[in-house]
């Protein structure tokens, strides 16, 4: 894990943040001693966020489907 000083990170922000992203972490360490971790965030994803397909269907066929579907 790397640790920045405050004057480091403030000069190499894209740096700071690009070693974050790969690592998982950065601290960052101000002149009094407090440390301060720098952590990316987590893209919430919905679970229905799915590739699509290429198909050759129309909606009146899907739909024709779904009804079969629900008929049984």
């Amino acid at each position: 894990m790397q640790v920045y000083t405050y004057s480091e990170a403030r000069q190499k922000l894209a740096d700071v943040l690009e070693q974050a992203e790969n690592t998982g972490k950065v601290l960052i360490r101000r002149k009094d001693g407090r440390t301060f971790a720098l952590i990316p965030e987590k893209i919430a994803t919905s679970p229905l966020d799915v590739p699509t397909i290429k198909a050759n269907i129309t909606s009146q066929e899907i739909v024709d489907i779904v009804r079969e579907g629900r008929e049984r």
